[in-house]
């Protein structure tokens, strides 16, 4: 019977490798262990926040799962950053490095030590496509494992994710809620474990993992702090062994149709603009083309079926709950938008993995394809003068579609920010948020701060912003993100000038200032980029080697 030990006798087997064989007995490993498959278990822990937190526990079950499918798990951890932490402060600046550095260290360890299969752990926002990244590059057998989803908090009868505080913050600045509320929104809204709890960036990418096959189905979504958790990461302990002695590799997993399945899982859960940016990046790795303008002709197709937090009414448990990611996947078949023929980690099809997933009575979370939320999805992509390359825009629990305004210029996240807590922004502004793009930040922060804030001041649906940085999941309102090409390299919103009508026209899919050619010709005479605000270490290696956000901001 084929074992699956194809790559790791070159450290293990034969009289050369003593000294190898020494070194790994020296911290437990018995020959019996290293005759077996070597699986690598890559962590993304830390006890840096919820999100991760539970990984290292996590771990104990698929290293069990895996010595019961005959195997030898061997344990490895890389980096993660908190964006819920980091937002709004110069340390959001790294979080999108971060998962550069996340693919680069999964594959360095793997490649060092020639393992026969991988099974990742991540949860926060960038650990997830950074394991994906990885898996793909690597092309090893292997699968992800999402940790799961923060239970939501409880206050006044109302469920309470990390969203709510950021709110908080505007509504407690406007006067809309005194200091004891503010104080019971921020103590009770993340009450375990977890991933942030609604269709954030975090469960939209678990989604995406599941719809694309390198999840199992069904597991992602079980949340965090659930003792089927455990039993769900046994499982995949088990799953690795069977995809090593099949040889069964991520490159034959995640193909083009399965790219088209995890952007339907997105428009149809209303999930986070930030989906764009990592399947851009991941298509990359496993040698797919994939353009930004694809996500839209999908999304214009696909109806919104869910209603989750941030536009919609519920939390990731609440989803789960109600049948979870394989019963938003089971809609999407039974209504023709999923291609039901792409296999997954498991050995099944999509198709035949979720045909039968179950639904809980009386659910309100997800409805059928017939009868959605929203006859399309919730991802669109502007173009115009002002995102030549394209810019990306969440409707999910939005209806306007129109905004024309003056701009109100800000050259970084913090003076938007301060504008906003003073009550400086008024209905119908074009906030406009610049030099945060993937070599002008570097990093592309995320603006929820800012975003939040305005939410909570009830500006939501009556201020727009846009930014050649991201937004986060949490994010509603109009925002667009992802503005290409991005200020730091000359791109035009660079130029606008505070008081410059903006149109923004989501029909049209047309994001334009009204100022002409020559005036933009008038403004560009002279400009240089402002100096790197990082000229070493691994932000100004970021800079100097990123891409633009319309190709996945990949480093090269």
């Amino acid at each position: 019977m084929e074992t699956g030990k194809r790559y790791s006798q070159v450290v293990t087997d034969g009289v050369s490798r003593a000294p190898a064989r020494a070194m790994m007995k020296a911290v437990g490993f018995t020959d019996e262990d290293l005759s077996k498959p070597l699986i690598g278990v890559a962590n993304t822990w830390t006890e840096i926040g919820p999100c991760n937190f539970h990984l290292r526990a996590l771990a104990e079950h698929v290293k069990a799962g895996i010595r019961a499918a005959g195997g030898t798990p061997l344990e490895f951890n890389t980096v993660s950053i908190s964006d819920g932490i980091t937002m709004g402060t110069e340390g959001m600046k790294t979080s999108l490095i971060s998962r550069e550095v996340i693919a680069d260290s999964i594959e360095l360890v793997a490649r060092g030590n020639s393992l026969d299969g991988l099974v990742c752990l991540s949860a926060c926002d960038k650990t997830n496509p950074g394991v994906m990244m990885a898996l793909a590059r690597m092309d090893i057998p292997g699968l992800a494992l999402y940790g799961g989803s923060i239970d939501h908090g409880l206050h006044n009868g109302k469920a309470l994710t990390l969203q709510d505080v950021f709110e908080a913050v505007g509504a407690f600045t406007a006067g809309k809620i005194d200091a004891k509320e503010f104080n019971c929104v921020e103590n009770k809204a993340c009450p375990t474990a977890g991933a942030c709890g609604g269709q954030f960036t975090a469960n939209t990418m678990a989604t995406i993992m599941e719809a694309i096959g390198i999840s199992p189905v069904g597991l992602n979504g079980v949340p965090a702090a659930s003792e089927e958790k455990n039993k769900a990461a046994f499982r995949c302990g088990e799953i690795v062994m069977d995809l090593v002695r099949k040889n069964v590799r991520p490159s034959q997993i995640m193909t083009r149709k399965a790219f088209e399945n995890a952007i339907a899982s997105v428009a149809a859960s209303g999930g986070s603009t930030n989906a764009v940016l990592h399947l851009l990046a991941l298509a990359k790795e496993v040698n797919i083309s994939l353009k930004i303008d694809e996500f839209d002709v999908i999304s214009a197709k696909t109806p919104t079926i869910a209603t989750l937090k941030p536009g919609g009414l519920y939390t990731a448990v609440e989803m789960q709950k109600a049948g979870g990611i394989s019963l938003l996947l089971r809609r999407l078949l039974e209504g023709g938008f999923l291609h039901k023929e792409c296999l997954t980690v498991t050995g099944q099809t999509i198709g035949d993995a979720v045909k039968d997933a179950p639904e809980a009575a009386g659910q309100q979370v997800i409805r059928p394809t017939d009868k959605p939320f929203k006859t399309t999805g919730g991802l669109v992509i502007l173009r115009g003068n002002l995102a030549q390359d394209g810019a990306v825009l969440k409707v999910a629990g939005s209806n306007r579609e129109k905004i024309t305004g003056p701009a109100r210029v800000f050259e970084n996240e913090e003076s938007a920010m301060a504008a906003a807590n003073a009550q400086q922004i008024k209905a119908g502004d074009v906030v406009v948020i610049r030099y945060e793009g993937p070599k002008g930040g570097p990093g592309m922060r995320e603006m929820l701060g800012v975003t939040g804030a305005l939410a909570g001041q009830g500006l939501a649906d009556s201020v727009a912003l846009l930014t050649d940085g991201r937004f986060s999941g949490a994010t509603r309102g109009f925002s667009i993100g992802h503005v290409a090409p991005e200020a730091f390299v000359g791109g035009l919103i660079a130029f606008v000038n505070e008081g410059d009508t903006i149109e923004i026209d989501v029909p049209a899919r047309k994001l334009q200032v009204l100022v002409s050619d020559e005036e933009f010709a008038k403004r560009r005479q002279g400009w240089k980029a402002p100096e790197p605000r990082y000229k070493r270490g691994v932000m100004a290696k970021y800079a100097n080697t990123v891409s633009t956000a319309s190709e996945g901001a990949v480093t090269s």
